[in-house]
């Protein structure tokens, strides 16, 4: 990309985070530290537009967004013909957090639900390929419901603990992708979302604009796992050391995550700020801070790219810090 072109896409960031800022019609309960919106909302945009991490070439068009429980504060689209607000887009993993919130909305003790949530159940016999054979849940669990004695207790990713859940536990085994989508959007209040593959933790089609509303219901309280966040956590890196974890995933790289009730907790001893989130595989990252103050989402799909929701990861944490202190993140990695 050109000079030109770069600088080009830096303002029109900066125009449509000003613009969601200005007229978006929230009203901030920002915390009272001494960092006002305009810092937030400016260095936030500056880090999407200079960080490394951020750029065009490493990402390709994505969509941000940045808000509190009052709505959206800050947003911007960047490349060319960028996703917007009301894209709707396959968020992969990002589905898992609406998963969880949905069951603890139906199981106020939600105690038999945990190991099936935080991915410790055994059943890890599935695969994280969003690919089935058939209509219902049931049909895309036939040969892949496999469970995995070692595994028991023990963390694992894999889809399989969503799936056994839903269809022996919820009893949606007959449940097709309109059923899957009726339950979500009843219990997590009509928010639009539908299913394109009946995986309850891989199958989700959302519009950032409908993901953004289901993370401020998060933040003020309307639902149950807003208050759960980071609750019922393990450690889910198998190559640190004093993790049990039996399989941990490309998302989260290297790094000493947790994983909560469908969510990860970014709790890396080193560059960590102990944030909540979902990376999706397509490069689908929403987010709440450790303070449950903030969200934001990065918002793109990709189905060629290999870790695409760390990558997408790797940028959204430094907006997240960048927005957090009111100041320009010019750093690749986080300042603890």
């Amino acid at each position: 990309m050109t000079p030109n072109g770069s600088k080009l896409l830096t303002l029109l960031a900066a125009t449509l985070a000003l613009g969601a800022c200005g007229g978006g019609g929230s009203t901030a309960s920002v915390p009272d530290d001494g960092i006002t919106l305009a810092d937030r909302v400016s260095a936030a945009t500056a880090t999407v537009g200079t960080n490394p991490r951020c750029s065009v070439s490493t990402l390709g068009a994505y969509y941000w967004e940045i808000g509190d429980a009052s709505g959206a504060l800050a947003s911007g689209r960047v490349g060319l013909s960028p996703p917007g607000a009301g894209t709707a887009m396959r968020v992969y993993s990002a589905s898992k957090w609406l998963y969880a919130a949905s069951v603890l909305q139906r199981h106020a003790d939600f105690t038999d639900d945990v190991k099936y949530l935080n991915f410790t159940s055994g059943y890890t016999q599935f695969g994280n390929a969003p690919v089935c054979v058939g209509d219902t849940v049931d049909e895309c669990l036939i040969g892949r419901d496999g469970f995995d004695a070692a595994a028991d207790g023990r963390f694992a990713y894999d889809s399989g603990h969503m799936q056994v859940h839903a269809a022996e536990v919820m009893g949606f085994g007959g449940y097709d992708n309109g059923d899957l989508a009726a339950e979500l959007n009843t219990t997590l209040g009509n928010l639009g979302f539908s299913y394109w593959v009946q995986q309850p933790a891989a199958g989700v089609l959302a519009t950032p604009s409908a993901y953004g509303a289901f993370l401020r219901r998060l933040l003020d309280g309307t639902l149950r796992l807003g208050g759960q966040l980071g609750a019922h956590k393990v450690c889910a890196q198998s190559t640190a050391s004093g993790c049990n974890a039996a399989y941990t995933p490309d998302s989260i790289g290297t790094e000493r995550w947790n994983y909560a009730l469908g969510h990860w907790v970014e709790d890396d001893p080193a560059i960590g700020d102990h944030a909540f989130s979902s990376a999706g595989g397509g490069g689908f990252y929403p987010w709440i801070d450790a303070g449950r103050t903030f969200y934001g989402i990065l918002a793109r799909e990709t189905a060629t790219e290999a870790a695409a929701g760390y990558h997408s990861a790797e940028c959204g944490r430094l907006v997240r810090q960048a927005w957090l202190t009111g100041q320009v993140v010019t750093a690749t990695t986080p300042t603890p």
